[in-house]
């Protein structure tokens, strides 16, 4: 890809996604949220392989589709209210349909079927896109209308998100498709933190978006793309491996690392306003996945695969990780220090 055309669609990705954030105009949010389509779409596309081909027709109709809905039902809103204001009040099936358009912006079940393909078909740095900064934008415009929104509609998508997204990753051996089912079930729970507070819901996104952020570049230096790759990089980056095998488990929740933090705070919240159901359903579901993390991390560290040829990889090579990277991995472990004064913040506001 030219120079140029990587610095149009990044500069498109940008200013679509910040366009879409600080719009308080329906239809300015939809021409950002189109912008970031239409920048990320050839990214997907980039290494010309026919997989890379399918995903990116696959994500450009999804987020065709979930466009269509959005701009309908905002012109649906503002017939009714007279205004294309994303703060005012909308009637009950006018708020569904635009939950369900901006759901599948995100991935969250049950319109989650294209994003496990479309990462599986593209490169590791565009699924880190995906993951990551194509989150920022939906999340955004659902945090502005909170207030709209039906409480049971959020907790109905957000238990699903969290048992599809840890039941289907059960089987998976890639790891990019281990890390989609992975962002579904934490979009699960930011859409229950939704519910809460969106000030409980941007601290959840900043620690998932640390977390995923993490462990994409590592697979990116390590250039590990299954379970095996990663029990052979190994012999490689010892220490680089471990944190990553550690960034999984945070991924999971576990304490004492940092993922444990948000699912504290909301499974708390959830119990002090009466939803306890709710709440012992949400921990439930997070077994599967802490399941196929301790099995990523009991595969990659305590058994390595069968090689009966020699391998590609130099025992004795000693790549060089950045300490950017480094200090990113401690960070998505160890923020669980900071927890008072991350609850005080959040109590404050």
């Amino acid at each position: 890809m030219l120079p140029l055309t990587w610095a149009t669609l990044t500069a498109g990705l940008i200013i679509g996604t910040l366009f879409a954030m600080s719009s308080h105009h329906w239809l300015l949010a939809w021409v950002g949220l189109e912008m970031t389509t239409l920048s990320v779409t050839p990214l997907i596309y980039k290494s010309h392989h026919p997989r890379a081909l399918e995903a990116a027709i696959k994500y450009f109709l999804t987020q065709a589709c979930a466009s269509i809905l959005i701009l309908f039902t905002s012109m649906m809103a503002a017939w009714d209210t007279g205004h294309w204001e994303i703060l005012s009040q909308m009637h009950e099936p006018t708020t569904l349909m635009m939950l369900l358009a901006l759901s599948m912006k995100l991935g969250v079940a049950p319109t989650h079927f294209w994003f496990p393909e479309v990462l599986q078909g593209t490169t590791i740095p565009t699924a880190l896109l995906l993951t990551t900064w194509q989150k920022i934008a939906p999340i955004s415009l659902l945090c502005l209308m909170h207030n709209s929104l039906s409480t049971k509609a959020l907790l109905l998508l957000g238990m699903l998100s969290g048992l599809l997204g840890g039941i289907m990753g059960l089987n998976q051996t890639q790891t990019r498709k281990i890390l989609a089912f992975s962002s579904i079930a934490h979009m699960g729970w930011l859409i229950l933190a939704l519910t809460i507070s969106p000030n409980l819901t941007l601290m959840t996104m900043m620690i998932y978006l640390l977390m995923t952020a993490a462990i994409f570049l590592t697979l990116i230096a390590t250039s590990t793309k299954t379970v095996t790759d990663l029990g052979l990089s190994w012999s490689n980056l010892p220490a680089t491996h471990t944190l990553t095998m550690l960034a999984f488990l945070s991924l999971a929740g576990l304490p004492p690392f940092s993922g444990f933090l948000p699912k504290w705070m909301i499974l708390e919240e959830m119990i002090m306003l009466n939803r306890k159901t709710a709440a012992t359903i949400m921990i439930l579901t997070s077994l599967p996945s802490l399941y196929f993390y301790l099995r990523l991390a009991y595969l990659s560290t305590m058994v390595l695969p069968p090689t009966p040829e020699t391998t590609k990889k130099s025992w004795r090579q000693n790549p060089k990780i950045s300490w950017s990277l480094s200090k990113l991995l401690i960070i998505a472990l160890l923020l669980l220090p900071l927890m008072p004064h991350i609850i005080a913040a959040f109590k404050a506001t």
